[in-house]
C-alpha cells in the first residue's frame, strides 16, 4: 500500500515522502496513529503545495537576510560603557549589548546569538564583528566602544 507520510517514522521515511509499505502496517500503526495518509492524488497534491510553499518560504528569507547582510557592511554600532583607567572596561561586551545598540540606533532585530565576536570586547575602540543572518550568509559591522563617566 502506498502512503503519504505526515511525519518522520524511523525505518520507513520522511515527512513528505511515499513509501510502499505492508497494508496491515499502513492500517494498523502508520494511519491510527496519523503518522500517514493513503497516497491518493488529494492527498499528494496538497503535499506538493505545501512543499514548494515552504521552499518559496525559505527562498524569502535567504533574499531578505542577504540584502540586509549588504546593507549592514557600512553600518558603526556605538556601546557605551563604563571603563577604567587606559580604556580597559569593566567587564566586557556581550551580543546581548550589541543587539540593543543595534534595535535602538539602526532598528534592526538580530538575535544575539547570532552575533559572532572574535575575542571578548573588553577595550575601549572599534571592533570588527560579523552575525549569522541565514545559511551562508554572514555580514559584517563595526562596533565601537565609548567609555561613560559615572
Amino acid at each position: 500500500m502506498k502512503v503519504l507520510l505526515q511525519q518522520d517514522v524511523k525505518g520507513t521515511g520522511k515527512a513528505g515522502d511515499i513509501v510502499n509499505v505492508s497494508d496491515g502496517y499502513a492500517r494498523n500503526f502508520l494511519i491510527p496513529k496519523k503518522l500517514a495518509v493513503p497516497a491518493d492524488s488529494g492527498n499528494i497534491n496538497a503535499a506538493n503545495i505545501k512543499k514548494n510553499a515552504a521552499k518559496h518560504r525559505v527562498e524569502v528569507q535567504r533574499k531578505n537576510a542577504r540584502e540586509l547582510a549588504s546593507g549592514m557592511t557600512d553600518l558603526t554600532v556605538r556601546v557605551y560603557a563604563k571603563a577604567g583607567e587606559g580604556g580597559r572596561l569593566f567587564g566586557s561586551i556581550t551580543g546581548k549589548e550589541i543587539a540593543e545598540a543595534l534595535k535602538a540606533q539602526y532598528d534592526i532585530s538580530l538575535d544575539k546569538k547570532k552575533i559572532r565576536i572574535p575575542e571578548p570586547i573588553k577595550q575601549v575602540g572599534v571592533t570588527t564583528v560579523s552575525a549569522h543572518m541565514f545559511e551562508q550568509t554572514d555580514a559584517s559591522f563595526k562596533v565601537e566602544v565609548i567609555a561613560t563617566e559615572e
